[in-house]
C-alpha cells in the first residue's frame, strides 16, 4: 500500500502565494489615483481591445492586473452581481464595499480550495460626493482586502512604483497634474523612455459626470494633458 503524498499546509499556502505573485509580477502595471474631481486609472496596456480598467456600475469601476481570462471572469461576475442587487433593491445599494467583499470571498475560496490560485490582483473603486467619500479597495489573489487612501499601484514592481507615486502625489490635484504624476511614476527607471499615449489605457470616475461616472480618455486628451 502506497502512502499518500503529504505537504504541510504552511508549505502549500506558500507555494500557491509564490505561484500567484510570479504570475502577477509578469504583468504591466496599473495605478489608481484620487484627484480633485474623482479617481484616475492608468494602465500600461498595448492592447486596444482587452481592457484592464472597466465600469462595474454607476459610480464604481474595476481595475486588474494578472491573467486576463481570470480577471475578466471576475469583472463579469461583478457586473452581474451589481445589476441584480440594483434591480432587486435600489441603485444606491450597490457599493464598492459590497462588491469588494464578494470578490474577497471568491478569491479566498479559489486560493484555499482549488489546486491553482488565480493570478490576479484587483481594485474596486467608488467615487463619492466629495473627495473624502471616495473608496479604493485593493484585493489580492488570496482574498486579502485593503482599504487604500490616495493612490494604489498594482502589478510588477508595485512597491517601487508606489514609492515613486508617493513622491509625486498631492491631494486635490487636477486631472492633468494627476495624469502626469502617474505616467512619470510608471516610466521612471524603466529604461524605455516616455510611454506613447496610444499604449496607455486611461479612464476616470468623475463625480461631476451624469448618473454614470465612468469615462475613458481619448489619445488626444491624454497627449494634451501630458504636454500641458
Amino acid at each position: 500500500m502506497t502512502m499518500p503524498f503529504y505537504v504541510a499546509p504552511e508549505q502549500l499556502m506558500k507555494d500557491r502565494s509564490d505561484y500567484a505573485r510570479k504570475g502577477i509580477a509578469r504583468g504591466k502595471p496599473v495605478v489608481a489615483m484620487e484627484y480633485g474631481d474623482g479617481i484616475l486609472f492608468i494602465a500600461d496596456n498595448p492592447s486596444t481591445h482587452l481592457y484592464k480598467v472597466a465600469e462595474i456600475y454607476d459610480r464604481i469601476a474595476f481595475a486588474a492586473v494578472g491573467k486576463y481570462s481570470e480577471f475578466e471572469n471576475l469583472r463579469i461576475a461583478g457586473v452581474r452581481l451589481a445589476d441584480l442587487r440594483g434591480y432587486s433593491y435600489g441603485r444606491e445599494d450597490v457599493t464598492a464595499k459590497s462588491l469588494a467583499n464578494a470578490y474577497s470571498q471568491a478569491l479566498a475560496e479559489v486560493f484555499t480550495q482549488q489546486m491553482k490560485p488565480y493570478e490576479v490582483e484587483i481594485l474596486v473603486a467608488q467615487v463619492g460626493e466629495g473627495p473624502g467619500d471616495n473608496e479604493l479597495f485593493h484585493i489580492l489573489y488570496d482574498g486579502s482586502v485593503t482599504d487604500e487612501d490616495g493612490f494604489v499601484a498594482m502589478g510588477g514592481e508595485s512597491e517601487t512604483l508606489a514609492g515613486r507615486l508617493g513622491e509625486r502625489y498631492r491631494a486635490g490635484m487636477d486631472l492633468a497634474g494627476a495624469l502626469r504624476a502617474g505616467v512619470e511614476s510608471m516610466t521612471a527607471g524603466n529604461g524605455e523612455g516616455p510611454v506613447e499615449p496610444t499604449r496607455l489605457e486611461i479612464a476616470v470616475l468623475e463625480r461631476t459626470g451624469g448618473r454614470r461616472k465612468f469615462r475613458r480618455l481619448s489619445d488626444d486628451e491624454v497627449a494634451n494633458a501630458l504636454r500641458s
